[in-house]
């Protein structure tokens, strides 16, 4: 049973990338009457900046409850930080924080909602804990018989799909589904493809409808408006953030404490050299690694984007680190969701070879993806 619908597209302005958001002709006339719940945080803008939350009550739809994910409804808790359920200060709305102890909201936190929203920024990444998210509002939704909208948006990684796919073994909240480190896919085409593959709990499925981006394809770059997290600042972040990310499963900081977040690495352990940078608390990172210590690395904060996900700067880290057997730490092969990628560059396989091992997963994961794409 196909269980999800595509909204199509309602009107179109030339090279003008509207989100699902700003296609609110097509999704307001499904809200109307009916009690929502809203899964979103600060990336739920419209193209004048006006936060979702506050354009829907200004049309009348009754929002009952927001649904937060890691990092808080407005945006600025630390990674992993324990967000605690609150109220929108603004508009008065209770918000329930879906990091946490509670990842899936309860049936008594749905009751009286007729269907749920869900509009949030990702960047195409396997451990980007969106995706985790929208997996468990997607599990609620099909238990509790609530339709979900997803209102689309683009992924500023779109055009790279890459890295080992994620063994079963290694499923965790920063990895949930076999796909490869990197998707290529917008949010509204990966929750078909949850839906699709059945990979909620029982095989179940949502009734699901995504609002589509308008003219938008698979070519076009595409420039966040709002940090979808708060180490990540910039395009620059975005672009390197899979490939610096596995630097988090060791002993490697990737410039949490400064503001070149996710566009430098470094360590007091790796040999000195021109760069160096030493982390302080700041917003998102209230106690960052190495506080206080000066770190050698590099600074790749202009370095011309990627278009893959990057091994060269974990495997020389390694190379050069000066203990190798305190360099992985346990949080490693949950990121990279295999334990091969840490056991092959401890071995000193060669980067082609390690990407040769990647090639039958991505091809099956390339084939599969195809049903579900919308644009």
């Amino acid at each position: 049973m196909k269980n999800d619908s595509l909204i199509k597209a309602t009107s179109i302005s030339k090279n003008n990338i509207k989100t699902g958001a700003d296609n609110y002709t097509a999704y307001l006339p499904l809200l109307k009457g009916k009690k929502i719940g809203i899964v979103t945080n600060q990336t739920g803008i419209l193209s004048d900046k006006t936060h979702l939350v506050d354009f829907l009550l200004a049309k009348g739809i009754a929002i009952k409850t927001i649904f937060a994910p890691e990092h808080g409804f407005r945006g600025t808790a630390d990674a992993g930080e324990h967000v605690v359920d609150g109220k929108d200060l603004k508009t008065g709305l209770p918000i329930i924080s879906l990091y946490g102890d509670n990842k899936k909201p309860k049936p008594e936190q749905l009751a009286g909602i007729d269907i749920l929203v869900f509009d949030l920024q990702d960047v195409g990444a396997r451990f980007y804990t969106y995706i985790s998210s929208l997996h468990y509002i997607m599990e609620a939704c099909a238990e509790n018989n609530i339709p979900l909208l997803i209102l689309d948006r683009p992924n500023p990684n779109i055009t790279i799909i890459d890295g080992p796919v994620l063994e079963a073994t290694f499923t965790s909240f920063v990895g949930m589904h076999p796909i490869p480190l990197l998707h290529g896919m917008t949010i509204g085409e990966y929750a078909k493809m949850i839906n699709g593959e059945k990979w909620l709990k029982n095989g179940i499925q949502c009734k699901l409808t995504v609002i589509p981006c308008l003219n938008y394809n698979r070519k076009m770059d595409y420039s966040l408006p709002i940090k979808p997290s708060p180490n990540l600042p910039n395009d620059q972040a975005v672009n390197l953030y899979a490939s610096l990310c596995l630097f988090e499963g060791t002993n490697v900081s990737v410039g949490r404490g400064t503001e070149k977040q996710f566009q430098i690495y470094g360590s007091p352990y790796l040999p000195k050299s021109d760069f160096s940078f030493i982390p302080k608390p700041n917003l998102g990172a209230q106690n960052p690694t190495y506080n206080g210590v000066i770190c050698y690395g590099e600074d790749l904060s202009t370095n011309p984007r990627v278009n893959q996900l990057e091994l060269k700067w974990l495997i020389k880290a390694y190379q050069s680190t000066n203990d190798k057997s305190k360099f992985f730490n346990p949080f490693f092969t949950k990121l990279a969701g295999t334990k091969k990628l840490q056991q092959q560059i401890e071995s000193g396989i060669p980067e082609k070879e390690i990407r040769e091992s990647w090639k039958e997963g991505l091809q099956q994961f390339k084939k599969m993806r195809v049903k579900y794409l919308i644009y």
